[in-house]
């Protein structure tokens, strides 16, 4: 019983002592989950554009039909999201939206592995200097004394004002200082890369 009610104050101590670390603990998963939910969005919104492209693209190109013909069955497209209603435009506004979506899913991508290059050691979490690093490499200030929401909060922030504005110079800039600092990209980073990519 008294090895229990040690090892329960052992485990306080620790707790009181950092509690920066036993904060940050969520601060990686909760950025990973954020920007991994507009990932996803901006593969969705290139996908439809980059669809409807081919669509119009093809219209165009499309042979005129001929003025009777036999009975048969055609199969129709696969799926063409309703494009002259969704680019009332034509291909041009497809064509842009390709352009915009493409460089949406690049800024997302590239912050995503911002965000694991943080995780030095690759343990999904940030530790006290990881954090203050990843921080810092934004121009945000550092501030042991906050609670972990404030964090998440302020990383999500940034990256949806990133994102907004398609500022991957923000990014790289970050990005380079990690790297001037010793962080590197590592093979688990590049397999959830790849994973996210898919």
């Amino acid at each position: 019983m008294q090895r229990w009610v040690f090892i329960v104050a052992w485990i306080g101590l620790l707790w009181l002592v950092s509690p920066v670390a036993a904060q940050s603990v969520n601060v990686f998963q909760g950025l990973i989950t954020h920007i991994n939910r507009q990932i996803q969005q901006d593969k969705r919104a290139f996908h439809e554009a980059e669809r409807c492209t081919d669509w119009f693209y093809r219209q165009e190109k499309k042979p005129p039909l001929p003025k009777a013909e036999g009975i048969a069955w055609h199969e129709q497209p696969i799926n063409t999201y309703d494009c002259p209603a969704r680019y009332p435009g034509g291909i041009n506004a497809a064509r842009e939206a390709f352009s915009r979506t493409q460089s949406a899913l690049s800024v997302s991508l590239t912050f995503y592995q911002f965000v694991l290059v943080g995780d030095r050691n690759d343990d999904d979490r940030y530790n006290t200097a990881e954090l203050q690093d990843v921080m810092e490499s934004f121009g945000l200030t550092y501030n042991r004394d906050r609670p972990t929401p404030a964090f998440l909060a302020e990383l999500e922030a940034t990256f949806d004002a990133i994102h907004q504005a398609a500022r991957m110079e923000k990014i790289m800039a970050g990005m380079n200082t990690l790297y001037e600092r010793g962080y590197r990209l590592t093979d688990r980073d590049r397999s959830a890369i790849e994973h996210v990519s898919k």
